[in-house]
């Protein structure tokens, strides 16, 4: 593991695609983006590197980088099931679902694997949850519910596809919760967690954000190795595996550190800011005869 102030761990050519996440990662704790990130994402377009967010987020919850979208304006959310166009206003193009049948199993496993646990149910339509479920107050819509009547077709979102499957569990660790979910269901589904408490986020079979992110880039032509990644979580781990160059932030989780090239300082320190500047520079003077 190298700091990202080491020149020699910069991509030895310019990039042709920079894929960053969000919380903790792009944005401030306070959910901001910096003056100075704003400055190096829009250098990074002015020098032909296209930039994808690649978030856990849904596409509504992504009015915090909507200002500033630039060239292409595509956004990988939910993890990797949804492919959003933020000049769209989050208009969502391609949807990687997770069957409702599959994650109806996915509840009566974890419910017998790991009593107390309680879900959400995140659609394209919107989120709906269980009445023990940590409320999302920023969805004041959601209709409340067992996860049963919320995957039935005939309940809320008339049959929309179901992107994600949240579970909280109010006792369990984080991680220990993961490693369980992984081992009682890990055939059924994908489980991946970012937030600090026992909260799984549960993808279709193979989707992540690592395999809709190699989807895009062979849309475009981009290999692996024209990628530089950012990230500070557990669900970020796969896409930072997969990409040529990655960074993990310097507040990042302890795998997230071990599956990364390279290490960055903190988010609220403009980690990837930092980086780009330096591939900026690096670009630069390439460019010079």
């Amino acid at each position: 593991m190298t700091s990202a102030t080491d020149p020699r761990r910069l991509p030895a050519t310019t990039p042709r695609l920079i894929a960053t996440d969000l919380d903790g990662t792009l944005l401030r704790d306070d959910k901001s983006v910096s003056e100075r990130t704003i400055a190096a994402l829009a250098a990074a377009e002015a020098a032909g590197i296209e930039v994808f967010f690649v978030t856990g987020r849904p596409a509504r919850w992504m009015d915090v980088v909507s200002d500033h979208v630039h060239g292409h304006g595509l956004a990988i959310c939910a993890n990797g099931a949804a492919v959003v166009d933020l000049h769209a206003g989050g208009r969502i193009l391609e949807v990687r679902e997770l069957p409702r049948a599959t994650a109806m199993d996915v509840v009566r496993t974890l419910r017998a694997a790991a009593p107390g646990t309680s879900f959400a149910v995140e659609l394209t339509t919107g989120i709906h949850y269980e009445p023990e479920y940590p409320p999302f107050h920023l969805d004041p819509g959601a209709t409340v519910a067992t996860a049963e009547k919320l995957l039935h077709e005939a309940q809320p979102g008339e049959g929309a596809p179901v992107i994600k499957l949240l579970a909280h569990h109010p006792e369990l660790t984080p991680d220990g919760f993961l490693t369980l979910a992984r081992t009682a269901a890990g055939e059924l589904a994908s489980f991946t967690r970012s937030s600090p408490t026992a909260l799984l986020e549960v993808s279709g079979l193979g989707v992540s954000k690592a395999s809709t992110l190699a989807l895009c880039c062979a849309q475009r032509g981009i290999s692996s190795d024209e990628v530089v990644a950012f990230g500070d979580m557990p669900n970020d781990v796969e896409m930072l595996t997969w990409a040529g160059t990655s960074y993990a932030m310097g507040n990042a989780h302890p795998d997230v550190i071990a599956a990364a090239s390279g290490r960055t300082v903190a988010n609220n320190d403009d980690g990837v800011a930092v980086v780009i500047e330096q591939i900026l520079a690096r670009h630069e003077m390439q460019r010079r005869p």
